[in-house]
Order: structure tokens, then sequence, then C-alpha cells
């Protein structure tokens, strides 16, 4: 074909079979060769894509899925307020990790923020034949938008589920692990009155992380009962710092569940002139910008949050493609030694 045809070709939308012209190969072939199919010869592969390449060529989405049966979707479910979600960087972050994966592999990521509907709103546009799969982040015990799915949807959990733990696939940091190395540290800088601003106790990271403080205290023999819930915001931070501090018993380190809970509780400390870390000695979660952004810049466990969100697409992806796929991924912590302890 010549350079005029290609051009004048290029002047319409292009359709799939002037890509089998420019390529040189039949219409079923190119459609198989663009949706992946292995028994196409590589050479025929190379082709159509350099066709789709000069053309620009853009598959239509409803046609391919009749071809591959999928939606070539997946949604992430997130069941916390609006507000939360676009406040907390950890969504952000997450969110980036899951679409580096997504973009290579030709899957499109939207976003249902379920405590904003009702459950069987959600519910019905998860199971209407949209998406390919779900991810979930930020769950907590008592959401119902996805225990009722249909076990014919793959679904992905960012940690550990409350709910049929033994049965659902999730990736996990190890964050008892973390909490438990994080509150160690503190000991080891000396401290012996380690309060703790732990998570919501309805959600795993809440729950692991306190039980991380709690098991680094018993080994030190040092006393547990310093304890405030917060709910990962720094609002909650604030709150809490000062309900502990209003106990009037000692206190000169603390484990915040979370860099957001642990700039909350500078605000506090700070107001009340106390001083990081000579009075109190901070260790937060997550490792986030906010945390070397702190003056004095945040100790805290670093939370590999993009690789998590990486690594959530990759089983999705594989459990909808039918690949062998672990059922559970825990990534590594690890402390990241600043300023405030």
């Amino acid at each position: 074909m010549t350079g005029d045809a290609v051009s004048e070709q290029s002047r319409a939308a292009p359709t799939l079979e002037m890509v089998a012209t420019l390529a040189g190969v039949s219409r079923a072939t190119a459609s198989r060769a663009i949706n992946g199919a292995t028994t196409v010869d590589p050479d025929l592969v190379a082709a159509v894509n350099k066709a789709v390449n000069a053309l620009n060529y853009v598959p239509n989405r409803a046609a391919r899925s009749l071809v591959t049966k999928r939606a070539q979707a997946v949604t992430l479910v997130v069941p916390e307020s609006t507000t939360k979600v676009f406040a907390d960087p950890f969504f952000g972050s997450v969110v980036e990790g899951m679409s580096q994966y997504l973009s290579g592999v030709e899957y499109t990521l939207n976003m249902v923020i379920s405590s904003e509907t009702n459950p069987a709103q959600t519910r019905r546009y998860l199971m209407g034949s949209n998406v390919d799969g779900v991810l979930v982040v930020s769950h907590h015990m008592g959401d119902l938008s996805w225990t009722t799915l249909d076990s014919s949807l793959p679904i992905v959990f960012a940690g550990r589920p409350l709910i049929g733990e033994k049965t659902r696939h999730y990736i996990e940091v190890d964050n008892e692990q973390g909490a438990a190395r994080g509150t160690q540290h503190l000991v080891s800088r000396g401290r012996r009155n380690i309060a703790t601003i732990a998570g919501p106790q309805d959600m795993p990271p809440g729950i692991d992380r306190l039980r991380g403080w709690r098991r680094a205290l018993k080994e030190a023999g040092l006393p547990d009962n310093a304890v405030e819930i917060g709910d990962f915001t720094i609002a909650s931070g604030a709150e809490t710092m000062r309900r502990l501090l209003d106990r009037n018993q000692p206190i000169d380190g603390l484990f915040a569940a979370n860099d957001q809970m642990a700039a909350g509780a500078y605000s506090v400390l700070q107001a009340r002139g106390l001083r990081i870390p000579e009075d109190i000695a901070v260790v937060g979660f997550d490792d986030g910008e906010i945390a070397s952004a702190l003056v004095p810049a945040l100790t805290t466990v670093h939370h590999p949050i993009v690789q998590m969100g990486q690594r959530m697409a990759e089983m999705l992806v594989g459990l909808i493609e039918g690949k062998p796929t672990d059922r559970v991924v825990r990534l590594t912590s690890s402390l990241v030694i600043r300023d405030s302890a």
C-alpha cells in the first residue's frame, strides 16, 4: 500500500478492516492478534501491531468484549467517605500502583466509594457484567458492599479480610511485625511509658498494629494500658493525643498506627509545650510524604503502598485470566529512622 493510501486511511476513524488491509492479513487474524491469541504467527502479530500504531487504531471495547467474554475493566471498591479518600495520601499511592500495572495489560480501572451508595446498588453494578474483577481497599468489618458478591467474581483485598480470611485472596504488609518493630525502637531509645494511637478496631491494620504494639511492650515487661483509638485521620490523631495527655499518666514515647495520626499528635504535643523527641519520642506507620515533611521529621515504618497496589492488580488479573496465583502475598516493612525517635 502506498504512503498516500495510508495517509488517506488515517484521516478516517481507523477500523479493524483497515488494520487488516495494511498488515496484509485477514480481518479474523487481525482480531486474534489484537486480542492476544497465542495461535497467531509472531511475524503476523508484529505486522498487525505495526499497522495498529500507524493508523492509531483503538479497538472497539464492545466488540472486543464479545471476543474475549470480558469487560476489560476492574473496579476498586473503597468503603470510606469521599472526604477521607481524597484527604489520605494512602489511597492515591495504592491507586498509583494499580494503575501502573493495569496500564500494561489493557484493563481499565474504575472506582466505587461504596460508603456513598447502598450495598445493593454496589452489588448490582459489580455483578452486572460491567467489570471482570474487584479490588477492595480499606474494608471494615461491617461493610456489606463485597460480602454479598457472587463467588464467580474475582476479588482481591488490601489486607487480611476479616470475613472469609481462609478463602479470600489478599495482599498485606506485615502490620503486626512492623508495629512491633517501631515500638521496639522506642524501647531501645530508653522509653518506658509508651502510648499508642491505634487504628480502627474493625479493620485489619488497626487490629494488627495494636497487637504488634502490645507484643513489643509485653516482651519488654512494660505497661500497655495507654491506648486510644483513632480513625487514621489527622483530626483523630489530635483528639486521641489530647485524651492521652489528659489522663495525667507519664508518657515518654508514642507509636501512632499511621503517619496521619502522628501528624495530628504532633500539633497537640507542640501546642502543649512538649518537645519531640526530648519529652516524647514518636514513631508512625506508612512512610508517606507527610513523614519527612513534619518537623522534626517522623521516624516511621515504611509501608510499600505503591507495590501493594501493583501486586493487587497483578493478582486480580491472574485470577481473571485463570493463571496460577498465590492466595496470600505478604510484603515486608522496614523502619525508617528520622529525628522524632
